[in-house]
């Protein structure tokens, strides 16, 4: 998935968590101009922020403890090595800098539709769902008038990350403005808070937005459906080419089938791979060995195409390796909606609050006032604001036009 289009993002050192008590959330569309209510003040708290997963994920540099050894040449811009079942995190580099996902953003795309219908489900795809797919995007090869059941839909998402394939289930789900909405609400109840979705896809467009933290999070949460994990783990499939034709689709993930110079990593299950020009190479892998699964995370190496494989399969090898000995330097928080507590969000592993009623997604953290653009990007999208964080927007962006860093 390729945009030609390079789009600037300011980039700092962290997204908190706000605690402040959110105003209702509103919605905007693509049908005018984007207005937002005004937020009403909010009493400071005694704390107002806090690092989700633990603060020395907020400091700079590589954050390991207990363990030696971690490879020497890791290029990547972030990345993150994880237990998956403990959620402990063993090492991470920048593991809250907002950077552009690509199509690793279609994990939290499959979290937040998947269920919503059966694989044996047939639909006939229509002119008008594929009207709005960003020209350059990664294809499938999905035909109007064509029926596909939703298993096929989905293999196309994850085996070829066919933007076609995302579009027409988005179509489906009621729209692409609904989905953007869906998923982005979805985020903030996983409280992977670095996340910003424009699009359902991971193409390219100024504003969209997540780290190593939050696609560790999405991807183990993932894994937990079963349709997800096979989904992921299919190596090829036949695909429908019209009435009474086929023909195969392979994965692109080169670990998990081994390919373009690169072998196969042993006990590799997923997840997803992605490329665009301005996320550059993009991969949450996970891999099961003596009946452990680690998961890592890599953002844009440096380079190459086969770097940001190569560089996972580094991580997992020391994970499984002289990383047994590792101490948890943050953890992988769990969903809001499932006994997860915002007071879990800076407790060392181990010493987590009590599990909190569930109740609505929380406030997601602003981290770059200009990258938090409201409408941009090819077709509708619906961006959710709190009034929380419209203020601490607000201050952000009045700091940064005082002197903050910004960076192409």
């Amino acid at each position: 998935m390729r945009d030609s289009s390079r789009s600037p993002h300011h980039l700092s050192r962290r997204s908190l968590l706000t605690l402040a008590t959110a105003a209702p959330l509103t919605a905007m569309t693509a049908t005018g101009p984007a207005t937002a209510a005004t937020p009403a003040r909010a009493a400071t708290p005694a704390r107002a922020s806090t690092v989700i997963g633990g603060e020395r994920l907020a400091h700079a540099g590589v954050q390991v403890s207990g363990a030696t050894g971690l490879p020497g040449r890791l290029t990547a811009r972030a990345w993150l090595l994880a237990d998956c079942e403990t959620g402990h995190v063993l090492a991470a580099h920048r593991a809250h800098q907002p950077l552009a996902p690509a199509s690793t953003l279609k994990m939290l795309f499959a979290d937040t539709v998947l269920r919503k219908f059966h694989r044996s489900e047939r639909h006939t795809v229509t002119d008008a769902e594929l009207a709005d797919i960003p020209m350059g995007s990664s294809l499938v090869g999905i035909q109007a008038g064509t029926t596909y059941t939703v298993e096929q839909l989905w293999q196309g998402v994850f085996l070829r990350s066919g933007n076609d394939a995302v579009h027409v289930l988005a179509h489906m789900n009621g729209g692409v403005a609904r989905t953007v909405a869906e998923m982005q609400a979805r985020a903030e109840d996983l409280q992977a808070l670095d996340t910003h979705v424009v699009s359902p896809d991971g193409f390219d467009h100024p504003g969209q937005l997540s780290s190593a933290y939050d696609l560790t999070l999405i991807a183990r949460h993932g894994l937990r459906n079963a349709d997800f994990r096979g989904y992921c783990g299919t190596h090829d499939a036949d695909f429908p080419a019209g009435r009474d034709k086929s023909f195969q689709i392979q994965n692109t993930d080169r670990l998990l089938t081994g390919a373009w110079g690169l072998r196969a990593y042993k006990g590799l299950i997923g997840v997803k791979n992605g490329y665009t020009s301005d996320a550059g190479n993009t991969f949450a892998g996970a891999a099961v060995r003596g009946g452990r699964t680690l998961l890592a995370t890599v953002l844009k190496p440096a380079n190459g195409s086969n770097a940001v494989y190569e560089e996972t399969a580094a991580l997992l090898d020391w994970g499984f390796g002289q990383g047994r000995s590792a101490q948890p330097v943050g953890t992988l928080v769990e969903p809001l909606s499932e006994g997860g507590s915002k007071t879990d969000a800076g407790a060392p592993p181990g010493k987590r609050a009590a599990p909190a009623a569930a109740g609505p997604p929380g406030a997601a953290a602003a981290d770059r006032p200009s990258a938090w653009r409201l409408m941009e990007g090819a077709g509708g999208t619906v961006a959710l604001l709190t009034g929380g964080m419209w203020a601490l927007r607000r201050r952000r962006a009045a700091a940064a036009g005082s002197g903050g860093r910004h960076r192409r």
